[in-house]
């Protein structure tokens, strides 16, 4: 049942890769902590990407360095 699972997460992993590289998230600079975020939930996303799901991530917050 595991190469099963990890299988379905493989491609699910893949189909949201693919809808990354279609909307050219690879093709520019990534500027900010949210295009990166932004990356990473299409990704997640998966197969939901083709049903409507368009996951944008505007702005985080990155922990600074102690001084």
């Amino acid at each position: 049942m595991r190469s099963i699972g990890s299988t379905l997460v493989t491609i699910w992993l893949i189909i949201g890769l693919i809808a990354a590289f279609q909307r050219d998230y690879f093709t520019s600079d990534i500027k900010n902590c949210g295009d990166a975020g932004t990356i990473i939930v299409t990704v997640i996303a998966g197969p939901l990407n083709y049903i409507g799901v368009n996951p944008k991530v505007k702005e985080c917050d990155t922990p600074q360095p102690s001084q």
